[in-house]
């Protein structure tokens, strides 16, 4: 999974760089998104995660927010239910490459991070247990990184993508800017 992700950042990066430039655009400070979507290839095993994240600009192309995942996946059969629920929160701060990479494009914003957060893992079944339960996933503290672009539909909605560490190695979905 690391070498899939970080041949989609080089690809990505290698796109990004041999694009044709004009002036460069700048995320300005003050601009605020907010995303919203659904993550692929989850690191739980199943499930189908949702996340939002929020970000404010707070120098020109940093910006700093936070973001919340969730998750659940679970079996029935034969009277028997289980199953398990993941939560992610992180702060996350994040630099805004248009400017560097001498982007055209004001529509098209790319970007990289590093998000700081709590994940949880919880398991329930229908034969009475809940809470903590052995699981390789684990409530801890993590680390992570993460790259993506976002590109504006219009002056307030835009569409974005996104690989990194989560609850998912690749989100994508919706973003509005106010």
């Amino acid at each position: 999974m690391k070498k899939l992700t970080l041949l989609t950042l080089l690809a990505w990066l290698i796109a990004v760089a041999m694009m044709p430039s004009a002036n460069a655009q700048t995320i300005e400070k003050g601009t605020k998104f907010l995303n919203a979507g659904i993550g692929l290839g989850t690191y739980t095993y199943r499930g189908l995660p949702i996340g939002a994240s929020f970000e404010y600009t707070v120098k020109d192309n940093i910006s700093v927010g936070g973001s919340f995942d969730f998750s659940r996946y679970g079996y029935n059969s034969g009277g028997y239910k289980w199953s398990y629920t993941f939560l992610f929160f992180a702060a996350r701060g994040t630099y805004h490459f248009g400017e560097i990479l001498n982007i055209s494009d004001s529509k098209f914003d790319p970007y990289a991070g590093l998000s700081l957060g709590v994940r949880t893992s919880s398991y329930r079944d229908n034969a009475g247990y809940s809470g903590d339960y052995y699981s390789p996933y684990g409530n801890s503290v993590f680390l992570g990184l993460h790259a993506g672009a976002r590109y504006m539909l219009s002056e307030k909605i835009g569409a974005f993508g996104e690989v990194g560490y989560g609850v998912a190695a690749l989100r994508l979905g919706v973003s509005a800017k106010f």
